[in-house]
């Protein structure tokens, strides 16, 4: 059989399925909403079996995904439809995630009480908790990186994620690392902020001026292969 004729066994069973509910029903509004989810459905289905089968692998196909809803006896049934962001040939968004640089302006050992801005450093089975509060007003926000690269540090075998800025945003980096290093602990460190998670807290001795940094985790070692990996893919659209 042709692409255009083979589609899998799975997506038209549900696809038939769904017409005969809906001849059944009569045929009302929800019901042609049904039947135009299930053809959405199968004419993915085929796309992404063609793509396979000519080399492509895992393209840029868009996939409706359909949660269940229950209701009750005798109402009609219905489907919420999520629509995933659009992809590019790689399955990125095509948007990296922003990062936030914040001076620390204060480290307790707790974890931050709800609604007082702080970020929270969760205790491990050999640190306590930590409550970590920083200067959004004098730090760098929406900071979009050009290119972060998941890696085994040299010194001690831990993953990290190595960071490259713009040259913009270099000069500012330059500006704030310099503005902090001469004050004492914790107020030396900034904290890495990427969706509203703390992801590092570095402190610094002497202006960076070359525009790289490492992403750590918030204590060393906190970083496995697999999140220093997803990490790296979410802050560089380009992998």
């Amino acid at each position: 059989m042709n692409g255009s004729t083979e589609h899998p066994l799975h997506e038209t069973l549900l696809h038939d399925a769904l017409h005969a509910h809906v001849r059944e029903s009569g045929g009302d509004a929800a019901g042609a909403s049904l039947v135009g989810l299930a053809d959405g459905a199968l004419r993915v289905a085929r796309r992404r079996q063609w793509l396979a089968r000519t080399g492509v692998g895992v393209a840029a196909v868009a996939v409706v995904a359909t949660a269940w809803v229950t209701v009750a006896d005798g109402a009609t049934p219905r489907a919420h439809v999520v629509q995933p962001a659009a992809v590019d040939g790689t399955g990125n968004t095509g948007k990296a995630a922003p990062v936030s640089l914040l001076p620390v302006t204060s480290s307790t050992e707790q974890a931050c009480t709800e609604g007082s801005g702080g970020y929270t450093v969760h205790a491990t089975a050999n640190q306590p908790a930590f409550c970590v509060r920083a200067d959004r007003a004098r730090g760098m926000t929406d900071v979009r990186v050009t290119s972060a690269k998941a890696e085994k540090s040299t010194t001690d075998g831990t993953w990290q994620v190595e960071v490259t800025l713009s040259p913009a945003d270099r000069t500012r980096f330059a500006a704030l690392t310099g503005s902090i290093a001469g004050a004492p602990a914790p107020r030396n460190g900034f904290a890495i902020i990427i969706d509203g998670k703390l992801w590092g807290r570095p402190s610094v001795a002497s202006s960076i001026t070359g525009g790289r940094f490492e992403i750590v985790g918030a204590y060393v070692g906190d970083l496995t292969s697999a999140t220093a990996h997803d990490l790296a893919h979410r802050l560089d659209p380009g992998k």
